[in-house]
This record gives C-alpha cells, structure tokens and sequence, in this order.
C-alpha cells in the first residue's frame, strides 16, 4: 500500500504572503470571466450545460484555490501569511457578495431553468438539486428586488462579511494571561501546572502566567479549591474578548436590516429557510419544549451540587451564601462524579496518552469504514502537522486512492484554539471524466508533555476527537457529482448528526478497553473504571444540556429581536435563567461566543436539533454490534457518501428504514440509565 502513488499530488504549503493575494485576485478575475460568458448567453442558448455546469465548474475551482489559502490564518506561525490569508478571506467574502448579486447571471439561470422545462429534458437527481439550489441562491440573494435595494443589500453584505472577519481573526490573535501564585492554584494537577509559564514578580513573589487556552485554563475551572480563583479565572475568561462586543452589535444590527430588505421577518428566519427546521418558529419551539423536560431534572442537580458546596465550605470555615456559582458548575461537577462513582478525571487521563490514542481511534475509523490511511511524507504549514494519504483498505491502483488527511493536534501562539476540522478541498467529477480528490485538515489544542508525563488526554478530549474525526470522514467519503454538495455540505442543523453518533463510541467498555493504554503500565482501562466512565455520562445532563440550550437560546434571541439591546445585560439574565447558575460582574462572554459570526448563526440549537437524529442513528443500526464493519458499510453508503447531493431527511430514512424519531433520544436523556445517574 505504502508504494501506490496517490492520482493526484496534495496541495503546495509555502505560499508567500505575496502569492496568497496574488492567486486570490487571479482566482477572482477567473471567476468574473466564467460568469460574463454565461451572463452572455442569449436567453435561447441557455441550458443546464450552457448555464449550470460551467456556473459549478467555476465555483468549485474557485474554492479549491481559495480555501487553503484563506485556512492559513488558522495555523499558519507566520504573522505575515496570517494576515494575508485574512485578507484574502476578506476578498473572497467581498466578491461572492458582488458574484451572489449579478443580476445578469441570475436571468441566465432563470431562462436555462425555463428551456430545461419546456424542452423535457432529463436530469439526474443530484443535477435537479443543482438547478432548484442555484436558482433559490439567486432569490435569497435579494436580485427578485429593485436595483436601488440591491445596490444597498451589497453594501450591507460586505459590511457583515468584514465584521465578521474581524471578529474572527480577534478570537485567533487573543494572547492574554492570568496571573496565579501556587497557593491560589491549589488543588490543580502539579502536570498542569508545570506547563504554565513560572515567573518572579515585581514584588519578589513567584506567580504562574495561564492563559486562556483550553489545556490551561479549564483545570483551574475544574479544580481550583479557592473559589475566588475559579471566579476570577472565569470572569477574566469570559472577559477575554470584549474587544469583539460592538463588532457583534454591529453584526446584529446590520443582519437586521439585511433581513428586512429581503422581505424575512427575521435574520432567523432567513437562515432557516434551507435547513431542516424551516423556520425561527420551528427553533423556538424546539428549544422551549426541551426545556421543559430538562429544567425539573438540572434543579434536582443543581440542589445536589449545592448541598456538597455548602458541606465543603463549613468545613473549610469559610461563608456560604446559598447562591450556585458559575465559576462553581465544573468544579462541583467534577467533585460529585468523583464522590458519587469515584471516578478521578486525572486517574482516567493517565490511560489516555496521545501517541496511543490517537492511532487507536484511526484504527477503530479504518477497520468499521474500509479504508486505510498511510503517513504522507510531504511539505505542510507546520513540523508538527501529520499528513495522511487515505485509500480502500484493498486499493490495488490508484483507483483505489480516497483522498488526503492533516492532523494538526498541538496548540501554539496564534492557532485556532478549538477543535475543528476543514475541508480543504472538496471531492468531484472533473470534466474529463475523472474525479478531484477531496483533502480534510483536523486542528486541535491537545495537551502537551510535561517534564514528568508524556502528553494524555481528557475523557473529554477523547470524545472531542472521535467527534471531530467523524466530520473528517464524513469529507473523505462522500462522493459527489458536484463540489457544491460534497461531504459536509448539508444542511446546518444536521452536519453535526453523523459526528455526534459517533461519540458513542467514547462510551461503548469494548472501544474504552482498545483505545487506553496507561502510560507506564501500558494496562487497558479495568472493567470497574470503565463501568464508572460509561455512567458519568448520564450525571448532571440536565445542567449540561440547560447550559446548551442557553447559547442556542441566546443566539435565537438576538436573531428574532427587532430592536438592539444591551446584549452583555442579555448574556447573563439568560443564562442565570436557563442555566440556573448565578454570575458575578456582569461579563461580556458574547464577544466569546464565535459561532455567532462564525457561520451558525440563528443555528447554534442544531448541536441539540441534530443530537435527536444522531441518538436514533446510533440505537437503530449501531448499538447491538458498534464495530461491524457491515453497519460501517452502510453508513458509510447511506449517509456519508451522498453528502448534501439530497434532501438530508431522505439519507436518515434511507438508513434508518423508517422516518427518524425522538424516541432515542428521550430515553437516552430521560430513560433509565439518564434517570439513574441523576438520582445518584
């Protein structure tokens, strides 16, 4: 396998900031040159093979130029290349605005869409998508409008698109610290610790600068005993961004008036249209119901986490004021799962190293889905990155040859802080018969060694990674006409279903027992932790699952008002409401909340929407047998390879057999094993 050559070559890495502005603008005035041919058109010359294909070729090739070169702003060490690669993000987003408002083109699609009709002729069903897509882009676009009103809906185009760039690029250069001294940093690791920064200040005293980097910060969260150093770390955490809260009023208020021109009732409204849920009202009321059923549950949690911070406070000698933090949530959270299933989140870490899980979890992805993937040894944005050729598990040629795989795992200065995967380049059928190979980069903010451990992962980092793996076959596996409908390219509020499915398997003794390995005993996990594992999932769900509902109803909110308001006031009256925990200071945690400008906007209560399909998913097909690679077929053949080349309701019912329900996911919140562990 090591000795077949992939079909097509992986893209280049050592672009010059120069070379990024230049191929963006090149890319530009390519695609301008495609559209004025078919803007050209005589309305009786206009056709799916005239209008459509040529429109989709451009398109396609556009991006894969373009979206490498706009991902180097995420991980590229150079301050120089970021920059470009923002503005030439920045480029890209002013033109497809321009491009989305050519009128002429859009009659070009309207008269072909008309000739089509009226000649019968006959296209495949992926090729009718594109037609009925392409010419709904044109609507929601605003050309059925006045030309004076579309002049004014460009202008507001541009001017959200840069906003939230900028908004963006904030999260990516954010370099602030806090400052601890070790008696403040009680009760975190000593391995946490020694990673952070160790310096005398200038009072003589020696402090520790944290930053607000997941690895960094979130033990001090979890394990911090004093509770004004989890409320500062908190606040200073939540505070990080302030600088982006008008960025964010400006978004909303330029959403508001571009929803208005459109003849939406709201931004909601708009963005929903082309996703399952169809509407605002659809969110509303899907978020209002599910609150109803968790609210009773998080109260009973919420007085059980209560009783323990009174209890630990007496002992202490310490006040109680009867009120239940915020910066408390993660930090009684993990004690009651430690008191309740003696359960120690450090202890199951030691089993978790990274160069055993990560390979661990290929393997698992390799086996269940027939493919296999051979270390690439080629030029990439970083040392650190691995690069992937991925092929049939039983590739013979080159026909055999899936695509290429990045893993970008270990954080550094100005990387995207999150979990995330790209992809870079979409999978489709070239006009010479053959097919373009799609590329997916994961990037991730694993820990690293410390002096004493080898870099481990949280149980949490775990199922972060299987998770954001999932999406990254999800892109490799797809096999599309079109780059338009390739991988993840569904609708919003299902791209998340197939990857939360697949978490499940954090859960399942038998994938535990393979994927752990202690760091010095090499031992698998025993069947008694991983009994304790399995059931912390269900505890504190009802906290959990409220904590979501409050982003996803704070992102709902701000995209149904009619009117701008102190939206730092709203942030924290609507999580002391839903959450149930109490806050401090008043705290800009909006400027924080990237996905609000980061494409999910009016859609963040798809994390929840999509769990109820994810949870039938997984109780349907995968549950009585995980790693057969006969239900890995089909899912691999039904909802993976189709990509959003059709509606995603007939993938689900092709899989399931039956139209989806929420039957799984009740009983999965709510059934047994949920109500157990919620009455530990």
């Amino acid at each position: 396998m090591a000795s077949l050559t992939p079909p097509q070559s992986p893209p280049k890495w050592t672009h010059t900031a120069k070379e990024i502005l230049d191929l963006t603008k090149e890319q530009i005035e390519k695609h301008k040159v495609a559209e004025d041919k078919v803007a050209a058109l005589p309305p009786s010359e206009c056709s799916f093979e005239s209008v459509f294909v040529p429109l989709a070729r451009a398109e396609t090739e556009f991006d894969v130029i373009t979206d490498p070169l706009a991902f180097y702003q995420n991980v590229s060490p150079s301050k120089e290349l970021r920059d470009a690669s923002n503005d030439s993000e920045a480029l890209v987003r002013d033109y497809g605005v321009e491009s989305s408002m050519r009128l002429d083109v859009f009659k070009a699609k309207q008269a072909a869409e008309k000739n089509i009709k009226d000649s019968g002729v006959k296209l495949n069903p992926e090729e009718e998508r594109l037609v009925e897509k392409m010419i709904l882009d044109g609507k929601r676009a605003g050309l059925a409008l006045p030309e004076k009103e579309r002049e004014e809906l460009m202008k507001l185009q541009k001017e959200v698109s840069q906003a939230s760039l900028e908004f963006s690029k904030n999260f990516n250069e954010e370099k602030a610290v806090i400052t601890f001294t070790a008696e403040e940093l009680e009760g975190v690791p000593a391995d946490v610790v020694s990673g952070y920064t160790k310096r005398t200040d200038e009072s003589g005293k020696e402090v520790f600068d944290v930053t607000y980097k997941t690895p960094d910060i979130f033990p001090i969260f979890k394990f911090a005993q004093n509770p004004e150093t989890r409320r500062r770390a908190f606040e200073g955490y939540e505070d990080r961004l302030q600088i982006n809260t008008p960025i964010l009023d400006r978004i909303l208020e330029l959403r508001r008036k571009i929803a208005a021109l459109l003849g939406y009732d709201t931004w909601a409204d708009y963005r929903t249209e082309v996703k399952m849920v169809k509407n605002a009202k659809g969110v509303i009321d899907f978020l209002t119901d599910l609150e109803t059923k968790l609210r009773p549950v998080g109260l009973k949690e919420r007085e059980i986490l209560l009783d323990m911070k009174k209890e630990e406070l007496e002992q202490k000698g310490l006040p109680f004021d009867g009120e239940f933090y915020i910066w408390d949530y993660r930090y009684y959270d993990r004690k009651y799962i430690e008191k309740s299933l003696d359960l120690d989140d450090m202890l199951v870490k030691e089993y978790f190293p990274v160069a055993v899980v990560v390979p661990a979890i290929l393997s698992i992805y390799q086996n269940l889905l027939g493919v296999k993937f051979v270390e690439h040894k080629g030029e990439t944005w970083h040392p650190e990155v691995q690069q992937f050729s991925v092929w049939e598990k039983d590739a013979k040629d080159e026909s055999g040859f899936v695509g290429y795989c990045y893993l970008d795992l270990f954080p550094r200065e100005s990387k995207y802080s999150h979990a995330a995967v790209w992809g870079l380049l979409p999978g489709y059928a070239r006009p010479d018969g053959k097919r373009s190979y799609p590329l997916a980069a994961m990037v991730a903010n694993l820990a690293k060694p410390t002096p004493s451990k080898p870099a481990l992962m949280r149980h949490d980092d775990v199922v972060t990674f299987f998770h954001e793996m999932g999406h990254v076959f999800h892109g490799l596996l797809s096999r599309t006409q079109f780059g338009r409908f390739h991988g993840t390219r569904v609708a919003r509020d299902f791209v998340e279903a197939p990857s939360q499915m697949l978490e499940n398997w954090c859960w399942e003794p038998k994938v535990l027992e393979r994927m752990s390995s202690h760091y010095e005993t090499q031992k698998p996990l025993s069947s008694e932790l991983i009994e304790k594992i399995v059931k912390s999932r269900y505890v504190n769900v009802g906290l959990f699952y409220l904590r979501q509902l409050f982003f996803a109803n704070y992102d709902i909110n701000v995209h149904t008002a009619q009117e701008s308001e102190d939206y730092t006031a709203l942030w924290n009256t609507l999580r002391e409401k839903i959450s149930l925990v109490k806050g401090g200071k008043h705290t800009a945690g909006q400027g924080t909340f990237g996905h609000i400008a980061g494409g999910y906007d009016a859609g963040y209560y798809g994390y929840t929407y999509s769990l109820v399909f994810a949870a039938d998913m997984y109780a349907t097909v995968f549950k009585p047998d995980p790693l057969d690679p006969a239900r890995g077929k089909l899912y691999r053949d039904k909802i993976l390879l189709p990509g959003g080349s059709r509606e995603d309701i007939d993938s689900l019912k092709d899989f399931l057999g039956r139209p989806p329900n929420s039957e799984a996911f009740i009983e999965e919140i709510f059934g047994t094993e949920g109500k157990k562990a919620s009455n530990l």
